[in-house]
């Protein structure tokens, strides 16, 4: 498989590219962002992009992929309803109209989170706009389309979050992982499984397009099955 990762340089990003690169069958991983990943593997190239909303000046680099990760993501922390929008519905939406153009038949899946509001109605605002977002991407004509709404994701293998304050907090954390993991089974999920259900997707598809945490470790255990 040749894989693509939007925003590779974040935590769930970070999953991904670590267990695409340890992917036997992956046989290359384009990572895209603003920033390069700082990364050296034979399988990996970076596109660093100073602008991801101009999709024209690099539409032709997306083409022959078999799959794309979109791991971007803002929090909604102090954010205006329209200004939240524009960096998550406009943005994705952009990306994914230019990748149908190039990869029809590729597999497209989407990091939104617990908690998002299918009928984009509800009064949370990231909930309603994430939930409107997951609708536009399952409209569209990709081969295969999945929606992860993960829970609390614990990073591994010395990932770390690019937030000051997530970092403090995995910190805190970090020592009793185990016993979350043990008490909230379907609410805690790692980097590594994270990534490990995207690559299943990608290989076998999914019994349904908007994954929760215990969906997607479902998956996980089936990897190599």
């Amino acid at each position: 498989m040749k894989i693509m990762v939007f925003g590779a340089t974040g935590m769930v990003g970070q999953g991904v590219v670590r267990e695409s690169l340890l992917a036997r069958d992956v046989e290359a991983v384009l990572a895209v962002g603003r920033t390069a990943t700082g990364l050296h593997d034979a399988k990996l190239r970076d596109l660093a992009v100073a602008d991801l909303f101009d999709t024209a000046g690099y539409a032709g680099e997306l083409s022959g992929y078999d799959a794309c990760f979109f791991c971007l993501g803002v929090s909604s922390a102090g954010m205006a309803e329209a200004s939240y929008t524009r960096l998550t519905y406009d943005l994705t939406m952009a990306v994914a109209e230019a990748l149908v153009q190039v990869n029809p038949a590729m597999t497209f899946v989407y990091v939104s989170g617990k908690g998002t509001d299918s009928s984009e109605r509800g009064s949370t605002m990231w909930a309603r706009v994430k939930g409107r977002l997951e609708n536009a991407l399952l409209r569209m004509p990709f081969q295969a389309a999945y929606m992860f709404r993960p829970g609390f994701i614990m990073p591994l293998a010395g990932i770390r979050s690019k937030t000051r304050a997530y970092r403090i907090m995995y910190g805190v954390l970090n020592p009793i992982s185990p016993l979350l993991r043990w008490a909230f089974p379907r609410q805690v999920l790692t980097t590594k499984e994270v990534g490990l259900a995207m690559l299943e997707v990608a290989r076998r598809g999914a019994p349904k397009q908007v994954l929760e945490t215990g969906d997607l470790r479902q998956l996980v255990s089936q990897v190599g099955s």
